[in-house]
């Protein structure tokens, strides 16, 4: 009889890890959420903040929901980062939204790699190619392979197989309709009701949300953390896209040009450099044409030159011609989403025709007639109009001029002469002469 009891007493303990385990398939995850923004092209930059987000979210044991606007990455391996989405041992959903959001190319691989796939009402969602925006095709990767990935994908987290990888984009609907998506939410908070109670995988097994916001006293609150790019980052992956390395170059020579028609270096000089600076970043990330980035430079040279030698006339046509043909060229091979609009590149042309042709002309022949008349005021005897202290009125050759005493104060009424000129500036000093009888009246030549 005590045989008989030992016996059923094991057999309970050896079957009660199974029965829990029966009873609550999923662990219950705590109620803490991070929001990950995910906008625009995934550069180097976007695609360091994604994984380092999700290894701050494994850290926490909290939900990650990616809050995805995307046309795929940029020069970045899209399989890659849709692995570590996958791999990831807490749950990634993945939310194409809000409306018109999209998520094509390495974005799509991210839906398909998350733990669930929620979409919003008007995205638009596909095609997979191009994968990454540096070309038409992701190099050495197929389609049929990438099926296979996603095949697998969806086999791994128990979720419907994708009817077929979209060739262009479809609507939230119809990702719904061919599996690529699980849910359909408007915003954040329609999200996390919508995943309240659901059960999802990982990498280290299913996991039972517990998402719900609290609206009523008692409610369990959930704790949401919504992260971005920091300020160095947004400027980085700002500059990392053709558009932008185009316009900062263009916009860099010109005030460097400007600068080139002023005495000394100012604030156009440093605003030029810096611009430059930003553009040379943008080109370490984007891939380029040497050839049009030539010839864009060339046509700036050209124009410039033209205004050095003070006319508009052949170098300026050429040039002109060489910065249309190399802003076409400079980023001809990236994929269409992120071409330079030939908009964008004729304003650009019609603009430095003008800025060139005659603003820096018209710029340099002013700056002429003005050095010209300083020269002249050197030698000059005029009248201090009030104290020079060291400064003052000084009125010399019937106009009214800023001087400066180099010897101590002159009183106002003094007669003094130009020994310098200084921008805007008469160096001037007592007039030895002044008690020369013969002297010419102030403001006149001697």
């Amino acid at each position: 009889m005590r045989r008989t009891a030992f016996v059923l007493v094991t057999l309970l303990v050896a079957l009660s890890p199974m029965a829990v385990r029966a009873q609550s398939p999923a662990s219950a995850e705590p109620s803490k959420v991070l929001v990950v923004k995910v906008d625009g092209s995934i550069d180097r930059t976007v695609a360091a903040y994604l994984r380092d987000s999700i290894a701050k979210a494994e850290a926490d044991r909290s939900v990650v929901i990616v809050q995805l606007d995307t046309a795929g990455t940029l020069d970045q391996d899209a399989v890659a980062l849709a692995q570590r989405i996958h791999d990831a041992t807490v749950p990634v959903i993945v939310w194409v939204g809000p409306a018109p959001a999209k998520a094509a190319g390495a974005g799509l691989l991210f839906l398909y790699a998350s733990s669930e796939a929620v979409v919003a009402p008007g995205v638009g969602i596909g095609p997979l190619e191009p994968l990454d925006l540096t070309g038409p095709e992701t190099e050495g990767t197929s389609t049929s392979a990438i099926a296979n990935l996603v095949n697998g994908w969806a086999r791994d987290f128990e979720k419907p197989t994708p009817i077929a990888l979209p060739a262009v984009a479809v609507p939230a609907q119809g990702a719904l309709d061919a599996n690529i998506a699980q849910l359909a939410a408007a915003s954040i908070p329609d999200l996390l009701d919508e995943l309240d109670g659901t059960t999802v995988s990982t990498a280290d097994g299913p996991v039972l949300l517990r998402t719900k916001i609290a609206r009523n006293p008692g409610e369990t609150p959930v704790d949401v953390e919504f992260t971005g790019l920091g300020p160095v980052d947004r400027v980085l992956h700002a500059m990392a896209s053709p558009a932008a390395i185009y316009v900062l170059l263009v916009l860099g020579f010109a005030a460097i040009a400007f600068e080139l028609t002023q005495p000394g270096f100012g604030f156009a000089g440093f605003s030029g450099i810096g611009m430059l600076a930003l553009g040379v970043y943008g080109l370490t990330v984007v891939p380029s044409s040497w050839l049009g980035l030539g010839l864009l430079v060339l046509g700036i040279l050209g124009m410039t030159a033209d205004v050095v030698l003070r006319r508009l006339g052949p170098l300026t046509v050429t040039g002109l011609s060489a910065f249309v043909l190399g802003s076409v060229l400079a980023f001809r091979d990236v994929a269409p989403p992120i071409r330079i609009s030939p908009w964008l590149v004729g304003f650009f042309a019609v603009s430095s025709l003008l800025y060139y042709g005659f603003v820096l002309t018209v710029a340099t022949q002013s700056r002429e007639r003005l050095t010209s008349t300083q020269r002249g005021l050197v030698g000059l005897v005029g009248e201090t109009r009030g104290e020079l202290r060291p400064e003052g009125p000084v009125f010399v050759k019937g106009a009214m001029w800023r001087g400066r005493s180099g010897d101590g104060p002159i009183p106002a009424g003094t007669r003094v002469r130009v020994r310098a000129v200084d921008g805007l500036v008469l160096r001037v000093e007592p007039d030895p002469d002044d008690l020369d009888p013969e002297l010419p009246e102030p403001g006149t030549s001697d």
